[in-house]
C-alpha cells in the first residue's frame, strides 16, 4: 500500500497547513481560500483545530500502516465533499469551490493509490 500511504502526504499537508493558518490568522486564511463572506474568527479557529486533529489521526493511520482504514478515508471525504457542495449552493461563496477542489484532488490521489496498490 505504498502509493496510498504516499497520497496521505497531500492530505496531511493541507490539513496541517490549513489548520495552522486558520488558528493563527483566520480572516487572512479565509480570504486566501477565496471566501467572499465573513465568518466568525472563533469558528474558523475551531475548524483549524479540528483540521490539525484530523492531520494527526491520518498521520497515525499512515505511520502505523492501518490499511483497513485507507478506504474509510475516502468515505469520509465523500461526506465532506457532499457537505461542501451543499454549502456552496446555499451560500454561493467560492470558498466552498476551492475546498471541494482541494479535498477532491486528495480523493483522486488516494483512489489512484488504492487502485495501483491493489494490482
Amino acid at each position: 500500500m505504498r502509493w496510498t500511504r504516499l497520497s496521505f502526504l497531500y492530505l496531511i499537508s493541507y490539513l496541517t497547513a490549513g489548520g495552522v493558518a486558520l488558528l493563527l490568522a483566520p480572516q487572512y486564511a479565509l480570504r486566501l481560500l477565496g471566501a467572499t463572506a465573513t465568518y466568525p474568527a472563533e469558528l474558523a479557529r475551531f475548524i483549524g483545530a479540528f483540521m490539525l486533529s484530523l492531520a494527526i489521526i491520518v498521520g497515525q493511520i499512515a505511520r502505523h500502516r492501518i490499511e483497513v482504514l485507507y478506504a474509510t478515508t475516502l468515505l469520509v471525504r465523500v461526506v465532506l465533499i457532499a457537505t461542501i457542495v451543499a454549502l456552496y449552493f446555499e451560500s454561493h461563496d467560492r470558498l466552498f469551490l476551492v475546498l471541494a477542489a482541494i479535498v477532491g484532488f486528495g480523493m483522486l490521489l488516494t483512489t489512484a493509490g488504492l487502485l495501483s496498490d491493489k494490482r
